[in-house]
């Protein structure tokens, strides 16, 4: 085993050598928009997983509206892990221990930033708290639906690399 971003890893290994179809399944697994999947799918193999995290960021850079839409559409509201799904629940630890009034507050806020922008708010909630999460509700909610696009792109191009460091370094400790 290789350590880093510059090393191999078995499952960038095994993600380059697998069919089309699971590499695919695999990749919806990371990010839920067809069009960044579609552009990844199409570059491997991946040398690196640095050169993986390249084409991703290339890729959610030129995501389309309707793209990106799409690629939130995956993720479940912050505070609302989906049922049975061990990745948004380990995304969302911060909120695991939040108070009541905390989760209310969030639910609330979640539900007005969804008026106001028509989508789940999405922020790389990996490592934040509930407290910080909600910080950033309030403070984002004000933007312009343009300034919010681009901050969620930036969102989901962090949560994008963290779910495909993931998926390099599966079976790198066995």
């Amino acid at each position: 085993m290789t350590s880093g971003t510059s090393g191999t890893h078995r499952g960038l290994t095994r993600f380059n050598t697998s069919d089309a179809s699971t590499a695919q399944a695999e990749l919806h697994e990371v990010c839920a928009s067809s069009a960044w999947g579609a552009k990844l799918l199409a570059q491997r193999p991946f040398a690196t997983v640095e050169a993986l995290f390249e084409a991703s960021d290339a890729a959610t850079a030129e995501l389309s509206d309707d793209d990106l839409a799409e690629a939130m559409a995956g993720h479940p509201p912050i505070g609302r892990p989906k049922p049975g799904d061990p990745t948004s629940s380990r995304e969302q630890r911060g909120m695991a221990g939040a108070s009541e009034e905390l989760k209310a507050e969030m639910l609330e806020r979640n539900l007005a930033y969804q008026d106001r922008f028509g989508h789940v708010f999405l922020i790389c909630a990996t490592g934040a708290t509930g407290e910080q999460m909600l910080e950033a509700l309030k403070a984002r909610i004000a933007n312009t639906p343009d300034q919010e696009r681009e901050i969620v792109r930036t969102e989901l191009g962090k949560i994008n690399r963290i779910r495909l460091t993931r998926l390099a370094e599966e079976g790198d400790n066995a």
